[in-house]
């Protein structure tokens, strides 16, 4: 799967939660859709650690990862596997390259609706402009420390890769602090941000692959 254009998919996920989940209300589920919004809009440029672990059914160990990932709006998106190897994927001018230990390629995701749709969702996922019915069943959820949402895509051909996106978000800075990828065979990967930094100056020269 490494090797696969489709690993990106694969890049996103989060820690099981073991609090108690609650239903928000419609009041609540305006309110942080408003605040997650502003805070997209806001965000610049974002960048974070983070570990990566996929979790398969057939392992009795979940796989661990980690590296870094850097986002630049409008749609500017580096991630970097450094542990236990070297790889890294930008999406950038609407292309993906992928640099897989010095090994390049390139694709153009305006030749495809599917990857169009794929771009707009990775993306998406870590800005947190998340919120488009038309393309996913929506719940949300709270928790003491994270507001959730869970989406199912209604698009046929993505739902053959997910099955759910669940996205947690920091209360305090309605940043995605984890996000959750539940494939159809319900193997899911996990990653866990940390250390983030938003604002910061970013040179586009960082989205070089």
């Amino acid at each position: 799967m490494k090797n696969s254009a489709f690993y990106v998919l694969f890049l996103f996920s989060a820690m099981v939660t073991f609090a108690q989940e609650q239903k928000m209300s419609a009041a609540e589920i305006t309110t942080f859709k408003n605040a997650v919004n502003a805070t997209a809009k806001s965000t610049k440029t974002l960048t974070t650690d983070f570990v990566q672990y996929k979790h398969m059914d057939f392992l009795s160990k979940d796989i661990e990862t980690s590296g870094k990932m850097v986002f630049k709006a409008p749609g500017m998106l580096l991630w970097q596997y450094t542990k236990p190897y070297q790889y890294s994927v930008v999406f950038k001018n609407n292309k993906i390259v992928i640099n897989d230990a010095g090994k390049k390629s390139e694709m153009n995701v305006g030749n495809s609706k599917m990857f169009a749709k794929l771009n707009k969702l990775i993306v998406g996922s870590v800005s947190g402009d998340m919120f488009d019915e038309n393309e996913f069943t929506i719940s949300y959820f709270k928790t003491a420390e994270h507001n959730i949402t869970k989406l199912v895509p209604k698009d046929a051909a993505l739902k053959k890769y997910i099955k759910q996106m669940e996205l947690n978000f920091d209360k305090k800075g309605n940043t995605v602090a984890q996000v959750k990828m539940t494939e159809p065979s319900n193997d899911y990967t996990t990653i866990v941000f940390k250390n983030k930094a938003t604002n910061a100056q970013v040179p586009d020269s960082v989205f070089t692959n």
